[in-house]
């Protein structure tokens, strides 16, 4: 696996092997690897000659300073995971080398309703942070497909969005890969090892109130169903910002269902100070 640091020479040397007929996925991240992380770089190994990802905690998408600060690093055993999945590069930018002269204010992305709802509601600021980085990162690999993991599925959306805006909806292709689950059903998360031994016992409740929600949807009225699924969350001692049933393609809240529409529900609930994030589609 080759390791650069500075995106002039990443950017040169893939433009060497896109000439030579190469083909470049990216999956970037943040670090603290798991089982989710890997299935990404072998979804690119599949489609694409080189297999690139990134490790970058970025500063600019933590609306709480004290979120960012207590972010898991584990960086060498990140670099043998990917090593042992068969990445082929992977790219380890300083802050100075991703934001020159630090991270831009005047930068701005007109996603609309996606920043004001759920995630964007209540981490202000949070995906325009997102949003910087990502293209920052997609003009210096220039991939041809990027991995995404569903886990943050409004994420998702939101760089298909920021692609769409900068006129890459026709260079770029996004592919959005299903979330790994341990075997307790807790997505597979980095925040995940600051959970304590209690915690993590506890966790599971997220998904299974979101399985509540699929097991009981039903034509109609869904008021009542959501409120049972915030009580579900309250009783296993979790601090819901929200659990929400909503369009599957535009994730607007979804109060009455007319029985065909593609639904997903969606949930962000603190365990003490840990705050994780689920979703479940609930009729595929």
């Amino acid at each position: 696996m080759r390791l650069f640091k500075k995106s002039a020479d990443l950017h040169h040397w893939l433009k060497q092997q896109k000439a030579k007929g190469k083909t470049i996925g990216f999956a970037p991240t943040m670090g603290a690897l798991h089982n989710g992380h890997l299935s990404l770089i072998e979804a690119s190994k599949k489609d694409n000659s080189i297999t690139v990802s990134s490790i970058f905690v970025n500063p600019a998408q933590f609306n709480d300073p004290k979120d960012f600060e207590k972010y898991p690093i584990t960086l060498e055993k990140d670099i043998e995971l990917l090593e042992l999945a068969g990445c082929n590069v992977l790219f380890l930018p300083s802050v100075s080398e991703i934001y020159p002269g630090g991270a831009p204010d005047n930068e701005h992305y007109n996603l609309g309703y996606l920043e004001t709802i759920l995630e964007g509601k209540y981490r202000s600021g949070h995906f325009q942070g997102v949003c910087k980085v990502v293209k920052r990162l997609l003009d210096i690999v220039q991939p041809g497909n990027l991995y995404l993991g569903q886990k943050d599925y409004q994420q998702c959306m939101v760089i298909t969005k920021l692609i769409e805006l900068m006129g890459w909806k026709d260079s770029i292709k996004v592919s959005v890969c299903p979330t790994l689950r341990e075997a307790d059903g807790l997505a597979m998360s980095s925040r995940n090892m600051r959970l304590t031994k209690a915690e993590r016992e506890n966790a599971p409740a997220i998904y299974r109130t979101l399985g509540f929600l699929k097991t009981n949807l039903e034509k109609g009225n869904l008021l009542p169903l959501k409120r049972k699924a915030l009580e579900k969350l309250i009783a296993e001692r979790f601090k819901p910002d929200y659990i929400e049933i909503a369009d599957a393609s535009t994730l607007q809240p979804i109060d009455e269902w007319n029985g065909k529409q593609k639904l997903v529900a969606v949930a962000a609930a603190f365990l003490n100070e840990v705050r994780l994030i689920d979703n479940l589609l609930l009729n595929e």
